[in-house]
C-alpha cells in the first residue's frame, strides 16, 4: 500500500457541505473549477449527522455529498467521521468522556473528549468506520481514507488506569522488572501488586503541572501508553475499513512536532503520512521545513500529504496574523519541495458559526471569487497544473540525517534538572536551522532508522540512548562519516535511569570526552565561547547550560571564556575510525551552531548550491525515473539575484535557465528547475 493514486499534486482541502443548503454546493463547485481544486476531504465531523441515535444510521446526507463530489470529477479523501463523538453517545454512556490531569470527569463538549480506553467509544467508533467504508468502498472517486482527526488529549480515568496496568504487564512481565525500571526503592515506592499503580497526575506523582513529577519513569511510560492507546483507536478503525476496502490507502492527519504522541510509533500503521501545518507566525520557514522533513521521514522518505493549511489566517490563537501576499504560495511550494504530493487547505468554504467562523477559507462568507485570497489560491492551482505529475513519488537524496526522538523529548522536559529552560524542540530547531541555512538536503528520522546511507548524523539533545544506537553511530564515524551531538546527550537509558558511567554515557568513546559537572544558569547569563577557526578566533555566546568537559582524546575546537571553567573545552572533535565525533557542550547561539555545523558539512562537500545567500531555501527531489528537481524558494521581502549553478527548465514558468547565467527570484519567489540530465 502506498500513496493515493493521483495524476498530479492533489489540490483542495476540507469541505463541509453539510453546513450549508444544497443550493450553495453548485456555486461551490463552480468556484472549485475556477481555482483548479481537484480534491476534497469529506465527512471529518459527520458522526452526529450519520448516526443521530444509537440504533439509527442515516447516510442520505453523506450519500448526496459524495455523489456530488464524484459527479463533479473530484477525488475524495473520505473521513470516518469519528473526529468528535456525538452528544447522544456521551449522554447514554458517560464513560466515553475523558478525565483530565486534575482528575475532573468531563461532560460532553469540544472535540478531543473521547477516552481512548473506553470499550463503548471503541465499539461505536469502529462500527461507524466499518459502515462508512462498506458503503463507499469501490467508489472510484474515493482515493484515501481519513481516520479520526488530529488525535490528541490524554485521559486519566479508571479505565485508562486499568489499561495502563495491562500495558505495563506486557512491557515488563513482572513487578520486579517494573520496580527496577522505575527505581521505586526511592521514596518507598516499591509496588507489590499491579493494582497499586496509579496514572501519574496532579493527584498522584505530579506537582506544578505535567512536567514536574517525582518519578520520571512512571510519567514517561504513561506518555508511551497514552500514545499507544490512541493508536489502538486508529487501528480499530483501520481494521474495520480493511474488511471492505483492502486497497485504498489509509491515513490520519498528524500535527507535526506534536509532543503528546510519538508519531514514530504510529508511522508503520499508516499507508502514508499527512499533517496539518499551522505555523505561529510568518517567520517560520525553517521550522516548517523541519516538520515537513520529519513527516517525510516517518515513512522512510516516502512523500506525504499536506492535509491542512490556512489560505490566510488561523482562528485558534490569541493573535492570528494574516499571510502576506505571496506567502501562501511560497509555503505551499515549500511543502512540495520537501516531499508533499498534496497541497490541501482548511477550509474550502468558511464556517458561518462556532469557533472557526473567522478561520481562513478559500471561499469566504460572501462567496466571492474576486478576493485576494481566492485569486492567490487559483493562481497556485494553475501552477500545480503546470507541474503535472512529474514530482509525484519523487524522493529527497539526503546524505544528512537529523535524529528526532519523542522519548528524548519527553524525558528531557520532565527531568527535575539540570535546567527546565532547555527545551528539546528549541535545541533541535537550532541545529536544523543551521542545516537549512546551508542548503542541505536532509532526512529527519527516528533513532531506530538505518543510518548506513548517511555521511553526517546530527543528534541534538539525544538525552535518551536506546538499544544499539551508540554502536550504529560509531559505525557512521568508523566508515568516514561525522556524528554531531550536544550537551544533555547520552544521559539516560530507555527507562530514564542514569547510566552508571561517565557522561555522555555510551557515546563517550565516539565523542572522546568525559563530563563530570555541568552548570545551569538563567537566560541573561552569557558565557562567551571562542572557536578556533584556523583563520583566527570567532567569539560566540552560550547560554542556559555549560558542561565541563575533560577531553579523553578529543581535540578542543572551542573554549569557554568566563567563570571558573574559563579555558576549558566547550566544543570538541574526536577522530574515530575514518571519521569524527563532534561534541558541543554548551548552549551556543545560532552563529556558533552554524559555524560548527558548516565545519562538518564542508568536510563532506555537502553545502547546498547557495549557502551564502540568507533566507534562500534550496531543496532537491529526484523522480523515480531519475529526473532531478531543484526547488529554490526566496523567503526574503526583496528580490535576490543569483548565478544559476545548473541549467534546465523552470516548470512553473516554462522559461529556460542556463548554467552560469543570471537567475532572478522576485520577493517570495519560487523556481522549480527540472535540471538537464
Amino acid at each position: 500500500m502506498t500513496l493515493p493514486v493521483t495524476s498530479k499534486v492533489a489540490f483542495g482541502g476540507d469541505y463541509n457541505p453539510e453546513q450549508w443548503p444544497e443550493d450553495v454546493w453548485k456555486e461551490d463547485y463552480r468556484l472549485f473549477d475556477a481555482a483548479r481544486i481537484d480534491t476534497v476531504t469529506l465527512g471529518v465531523f459527520d458522526w452526529a449527522l450519520t448516526q443521530p441515535a444509537e440504533d439509527v444510521y442515516d447516510f442520505s446526507p453523506l450519500d448526496r455529498i459524495v455523489e456530488r463530489a464524484g459527479a463533479q470529477g473530484r477525488r475524495i479523501c473520505l473521513a470516518t467521521g469519528t473526529g468528535a463523538h456525538p452528544a447522544w453517545l456521551a449522554r447514554a454512556y458517560p464513560e466515553v468522556t475523558r478525565t483530565d490531569f486534575e482528575g475532573r470527569r468531563h461532560r460532553y463538549g469540544q472535540r478531543h473528549n473521547s477516552c481512548p480506553s473506553s470499550p463503548v467509544f471503541r465499539r461505536f467508533s469502529t462500527e461507524l468506520a466499518r459502515r462508512v467504508a462498506r458503503r463507499y468502498a469501490g467508489n472510484p472517486a474515493v482515493v484515501a481514507w481519513h481516520i479520526g482527526n488530529e488525535y490528541g488529549g490524554a485521559c486519566y480515568c479508571e479505565r485508562c488506569a486499568a489499561g495502563f496496568r495491562d500495558w505495563l504487564r506486557r512491557r515488563y512481565g513482572s513487578l520486579d522488572a517494573l520496580n527496577t525500571a522505575w527505581y521505586t526503592t526511592f521514596w518507598s515506592h516499591t509496588f507489590t501488586d499491579w493494582d497499586e499503580i496509579e496514572p501519574p497526575s496532579a493527584l498522584t506523582e505530579h506537582w506544578r503541572g505535567p512536567d514536574h513529577t517525582a518519578f520520571q519513569g512512571i510519567t514517561l511510560d504513561y506518555q508511551r501508553f497514552m500514545s499507544d492507546a490512541m493508536l489502538g483507536n486508529f487501528l480499530d478503525e483501520r481494521a474495520a475499513i480493511r474488511e471492505s476496502s483492502p486497497d485504498v490507502p489509509v491515513t490520519t492527519n498528524f500535527m507535526g512536532m506534536y509532543r503528546p504522541l510519538d508519531y514514530h510509533r504510529w508511522a508503520p500503521h499508516l499507508d502514508f503520512a499527512s499533517w496539518d501545518n499551522y505555523p505561529p507566525d510568518d517567520r517560520s520557514a525553517a521550522r516548517m521545513a523541519l516538520t515537513h522533513d520529519l513527516m517525510r521521514g516517518l515513512k522512510d522518505g516516502q512523500p506525504f500529504w499536506l492535509m491542512e493549511q490556512t489560505p490566510s489566517v488561523t482562528a485558534s490563537r490569541d493573535v492570528n496574523p494574516l499571510k502576506r501576499p505571496g506567502l501562501m504560495r511560497l509555503w505551499s511550494w515549500q511543502a512540495v519541495a520537501h516531499g508533499a504530493d498534496a497541497v490541501l487547505f482548511f477550509q474550502l468554504r468558511a464556517s458561518r458559526g462556532a469557533c472557526e467562523k473567522y478561520h481562513g477559507a478559500v471561499i469566504g462568507h460572501a462567496g466571492r471569487s474576486d478576493t485576494r485570497v481566492f485569486r492567490e489560491v487559483a493562481e497556485l492551482g494553475v501552477e500545480l497544473d503546470r507541474l503535472g505529475s512529474v514530482a509525484l513519488g519523487a524522493r529527497t537524496p539526503a546524505r544528512v540525517a537529523l535524529l528526532f526522538d519523542w522519548d528524548s523529548w519527553w524525558a528531557l522536559e520532565i527531568s527535575d534538572g539540570p535546567s527546565r529552560l532547555v527545551r528539546y524542540q528549541q535545541v533541535v530547531q537550532a541545529y536544523h536551522r543551521a542545516l537549512w541555512d546551508a542548503g542541505v538536503d536532509l532526512d529527519v528520522v527516528a533513532v531506530t532508522a538505518d543510518l548506513s546511507r548517511y555521511d553526517v548524523v546530527v543528534a541534538p539533545a539525544l538525552h535518551m540512548l536506546k538499544g544499539d544506537l551508540a554502536k550504529r553511530l560509531e559505525a557512521v564515524a568508523a566508515r568516514g562519516g561525522s556524528v554531531l551531538t550536544t550537551y544533555l546527550s547520552g544521559r539516560v537509558d530507555e527507562h530514564d535511569n542514569a547510566f552508571l558511567m561517565d557522561v555522555p554515557g555510551p557515546l563517550g568513546p565516539l565523542m572522546g570526552v568525559r563530563v563530570d559537572e555541568w552548570d545551569a544558569r538563567d537566560p541573561e547569563v552569557v558565557n562567551p565561547v571562542r572557536l578556533d577557526t584556523g583563520a583566527g578566533p570567532l567569539d560566540v555566546e552560550s547560554r542556559l547550560l555549560f558542561e565541563l568537559v575533560i577531553p579523553q582524546g578529543a581535540e578542543v575546537v572551542g573554549r569557554y571564556r568566563a567563570d571558573f571553567y574559563a579555558g576549558t573545552p566547550a566544543v570538541t572533535r574526536n577522530s574515530f575510525g575514518l571519521g569524527h565525533g563532534w561534541y558541543i557542550a554548551a548552549g551556543l547561539d545560532q552563529a556558533g551552531v552554524a559555524w560548527v555545523v558548516r565545519q562538518v558539512l564542508v568536510r563532506h562537500d555537502l553545502l547546498g548550491p547557495y549557502p551564502e545567500v540568507p533566507d534562500l531555501e534550496s531543496a532537491v527531489r529526484v523522480t523515480p525515473d531519475g529526473i532531478r528537481l531543484l526547488f529554490l524558494l526566496n523567503h526574503r521581502d526583496e528580490p535576490v539575484e543569483l548565478t544559476a549553478r545548473t541549467g534546465g527548465v523552470d516548470l512553473i514558468t516554462g522559461d529556460r535557465v542556463e548554467a552560469g547565467r543570471p537567475l532572478r527570484l522576485p520577493r517570495l519567489g519560487v523556481v522549480v528547475l527540472r535540471e538537464d540530465r
